[in-house]
């Protein structure tokens, strides 16, 4: 999406999102220059922020208490790893399998973090160690057969995930033919 139509969405609903924030810095970081178009787009938006016209929507109203407490013992643990062995392993990958089996614990305020993490390590600071070496278990027997592999993310040409998702199937849908049943 080009900056002028986000300065015209964010004109339109009163809001400025993170995605659109996100997606105005990376326009911004990637073109070796701007062109006059986008200069007046950004000063059209910067005014409506100024204004009130336009709301930045803040980043994060809430947080994951387990998010915080996976990363920790995660880091924890891989830094054991990888300083006895010569093993490198994928942090982000470590805490996404074990966040992904762990419930969440939300807060909006510093107290609720307090209280969130207060009874997670009383209560679950067992399951989360056990979800994390569990974690990086499976990240260690990992075969490398896809050592191109590429996480999911805008490519620089402006594709969504959906665009990527249809890419994929291009180039595999060729390999699959249906079995033709006979009556």
């Amino acid at each position: 999406m080009s900056i002028e139509k986000i300065v015209e969405q964010a004109l339109q609903d009163g809001y400025l999102t993170p995605a659109m924030e996100a997606e105005v810095g990376r326009i911004c970081d990637t073109a070796s220059e701007l062109s006059i178009e986008e200069y007046m787009a950004l000063d059209r938006l910067m005014g409506a922020l100024l204004t009130g016209e336009v709301v930045a929507v803040p980043r994060k109203q809430f947080i994951n208490v387990m998010e915080e407490l996976v990363l920790t013992e995660a880091i924890a643990r891989v830094a054991e790893i990888e300083a006895s062995t010569d093993t490198t392993l994928d942090l982000g990958d470590v805490a996404a399998y074990a966040l992904n089996r762990l419930p969440p614990l939300y807060a909006t305020t510093e107290e609720g973090a307090s209280y969130q993490r207060e009874k997670a390590k009383g209560e679950l600071s067992d399951l989360i160690s056990a979800q994390v070496k569990e974690a990086i278990s499976r990240n260690m027997d990992r075969p490398d057969f896809y050592p191109g592999r590429q996480s999911l993310r805008k490519k620089p040409t402006g594709d969504d995930v959906l665009g990527q998702v249809s890419s994929l199937l291009q180039d595999y849908a060729h390999k699959f033919e249906p079995a033709h049943q006979s009556s």
